[in-house]
């Protein structure tokens, strides 16, 4: 009796430890990858949980040597590229996926991308995330400036990650935290890094993006991010609808113009549609916190993104509703800024600094809204942060590149 007991406190134990384990995938300091690599909930005798994490590298073409976590379980299926800046490949659901399809079917291994190919956009080559990292240098459209090209929306999405690690928590409800190490590093330039963290309880129709950028450097330096955020199909449809609380919105140019009568509603796949994009101040409740969401046309199926308007106080809504093929998508973007080139942000007071030291955070939460009761409550929620405020909706851009 005295060895099976003490046999079951030792299995416990070790049951513990397993479950409340850091398991290191990747580390460029010290020289570790694991490669393919994988666990499960019954793997670490978790009897109340069911969910598998799991990490492939993958081989030809320009992805070969990229790697893609993927969680999956009874609530969400999440994958996400260490390669490519810890960003999410896509999402899905109860029947319904968060990410779109783009022309790029690779995940790139960014050593094959030259992101000042194609006059500065060499970053479309490998576009194709449901949520790409822009930033943290610099993002927006590219731009030459005192002999340096400010290529498209920074470098971030294309850094991979020189640590990767994994957490489950020790106690229901098991979460599950995907930890990665991007760092922005260049002798007189810039010495950032940024611990990006994805948040997930197995089960759960949401999940959390918590990113903190310090600046390691002995001098004050510039940065901005967007959190570019893409849904396509079978949401994005005609008839779909973006909604948000705002008290402004107006037109990136003069393209954006044209849409502004309809530009919180979507047409289906159209040929020669260019892409039109739309910069929103957002509304907050008493706490910050703002959302965004584009939902189907019957109301049953959606997206909303939550974000703290201290940490990123503007949104930009991306329509580019052209033929299933070129790429059919809608982006929702909160950021420190909008889109325009780094000079035009800078001219214009929109580009941050870290201190010496500093860092700064940005939580945002990702929800699969998966029948109509789920969406109901998320456009009450809108409405409520709105309240009697009526928008002022501008024709006029603010700024022309």
């Amino acid at each position: 009796m005295k060895k099976l007991l003490v046999g079951s406190i030792v299995m416990a134990f070790c049951s513990w430890q397993a479950a409340a384990q850091t398991y290191v995938l990747t580390d460029a300091e010290n020289s570790v990858e694991k490669g393919n690599w994988q666990i499960t909930s019954e793997g670490l005798k978790l009897k109340d949980a069911n969910f598998s994490i799991e990490q492939k590298v993958l081989h030809g073409g320009k992805q070969e040597g990229s790697k893609v976590i993927t969680i999956t379980s009874k609530g969400l299926t999440i994958a996400l590229s260490p390669t490519r800046g810890m960003d999410l490949l896509h999402v899905v659901g109860n029947n319904v996926r968060l990410g779109w399809d783009s022309p790029v079917k690779e995940v790139v291994n960014p050593q094959f991308i030259n992101l000042e190919s194609r006059n500065g956009v060499g970053w479309l080559e490998g576009f194709n995330e449901m949520m790409v990292r822009c930033g943290y240098e610099w993002t927006g459209h590219p731009v030459s400036s005192e002999g340096m090209l400010y290529t498209l929306h920074g470098r971030a999405g294309n850094t991979p990650a020189s640590k990767v690690e994994i957490h489950v928590s020790e106690k229901a409800p098991y979460e599950i935290t995907v930890r990665g190490l991007l760092e922005e590093k260049s002798f007189k330039k810039v010495n950032f890094e940024t611990w990006t963290e994805l948040r997930y309880i197995p089960g759960s129709d949401a999940f959390t993006i918590h990113d903190t950028l310090t600046n390691l450097a002995d001098y004050a330096h510039d940065y901005q991010i967007i959190y570019h955020s893409n849904i396509g199909t079978p949401i994005l449809e005609q008839g779909a609808r973006f909604i948000a609380p705002y008290k402004e919105v107006t037109p990136f140019n003069e393209y954006a113009k044209k849409g502004m009568k309809e530009w919180q509603n979507y047409a289906g796949p159209t040929k020669d549609f260019d892409e039109m994009v739309f910069n929103i101040k957002p509304l907050a409740d008493s706490q910050g916190k703002s959302l965004a969401a584009v939902i189907n046309r019957a109301g049953d199926k959606g997206a909303s993104i939550e974000f703290d308007t201290h940490q990123l106080p503007l949104l930009t809504m991306w329509k580019n509703t052209d033929t299933l093929k070129q790429g059919y998508v809608t982006g929702i973007e909160p950021g420190t800024n909008y889109a325009y080139p780094v000079t035009i942000e800078r001219e214009q007071g929109r580009v941050k600094q870290l201190q010496p030291g500093q860092s700064t955070v940005f939580s945002l939460t990702y929800t699969l809204l998966g029948d109509a009761q789920a969406v109901q409550k998320t456009e009450q929620r809108i409405k409520q942060i709105q309240g009697d405020i009526k928008p002022v909706i501008s024709e006029t851009p603010i700024a022309k590149e």
